[in-house]
């Protein structure tokens, strides 16, 4: 009889704990991976506060089209495509800001074209043929693209480039997170990633996939992806061995944006420059 009422005194006890472990796994989520957690961003005021509405602009005499592809979620993806004068295998992927592929970002991958010499420019679009002239609808935008599609359109884009092609990455702010996600999904194609103040990668093992340099450019003064975050992202490198170039200037977030109100031209052209070099010497 003691020995029944010992047993019971035990599992009595022991049911609290054993519920609370229960709940807490189920009710515990996942830390949400890179592209999430830039896209939660877009509901902090202050965070939309740093990206004015860009002012309206059409590119004249294009030297690119629209392309499409297919992508492996059976869907279809679509870019912005300047072809090299000579036929190759190198390709940079480029990826636009929050405001979608419009011809700010068109233009931008024109004046990449130019500079980098014989290289496929592609410049992908993230957002499914939608673009955003408003804050509002650049939140919404960004927050609908699901990881899934974002790397369907991705490798998507890499099918597209050819069999065996040398692939480089491009992008700033919602495009610098995804630039370097297309680095990482490109494998041994990766040659070069750059990445202007988007999210990094932090997971040491999705980074130990990465098969490229990456030149990362960063604003000291920039509250959303902050020093502290990117430190943490040069540290995660470095404990997946692969080579990281980190930049930072003392400006603020979208700093080499032209449109916006402090962008800072010494900053810009500085890093833009850097970004050249570094592109140049890994597509060589």
């Amino acid at each position: 009889m003691e020995k029944l009422f010992f047993v019971f005194i035990v599992l009595l006890l022991s049911t609290p704990v054993a519920f609370a472990q229960q709940k807490m796994s189920c009710c515990t989520k996942p830390a949400a991976d890179a592209t999430t957690q830039f896209a939660m961003l877009g509901s902090d005021k202050s965070f939309q506060a740093k990206h004015d509405n860009p002012l309206p602009f059409t590119l004249q005499n294009q030297k690119g089209k629209m392309v499409t592809f297919k992508t492996p979620d059976g869907k279809t993806g679509s870019a912005y495509e300047i072809k090299a004068p000579e036929k190759t295998d190198d390709y940079l992927l480029v990826f636009h800001e929050w405001w979608g592929l419009n011809d700010y970002i068109k233009q931008e991958a024109e004046r990449l074209a130019k500079e980098l010499g014989n290289v496929n420019v592609l410049a992908l679009d993230l957002y499914d043929g939608r673009v955003a002239a408003e804050r509002e609808k650049a939140v919404e935008y960004m927050q609908s693209v699901t990881p899934e599609r974002g790397k369907a359109i991705i490798n998507g884009a890499i099918a597209y480039a050819g069999k065996d092609p040398d692939i480089a990455t491009i992008g700033w702010c919602f495009g610098g997170g995804w630039s370097l996600q297309a680095a990482i999904e490109a494998g041994d194609k990766a040659e070069a990633a750059v990445i202007y103040y988007g999210m990094p990668e932090r997971d040491v093992e999705r980074l130990k996939k990465l098969d490229a340099p990456v030149l990362g450019i960063f604003a000291k003064q920039d509250a959303s992806i902050t020093p502290e975050i990117v430190q943490d992202f040069e540290q995660k490198m470095k404990q997946a061995d692969k080579k990281v170039t980190i930049k930072m200037y003392d400006a603020v977030h979208a700093f080499a944006n032209p449109s916006n109100p402090r962008y800072d031209k010494q900053a810009a052209e500085d890093a833009y420059k850097l970004a050249i070099e570094f592109l140049k010497k890994h597509l060589d």
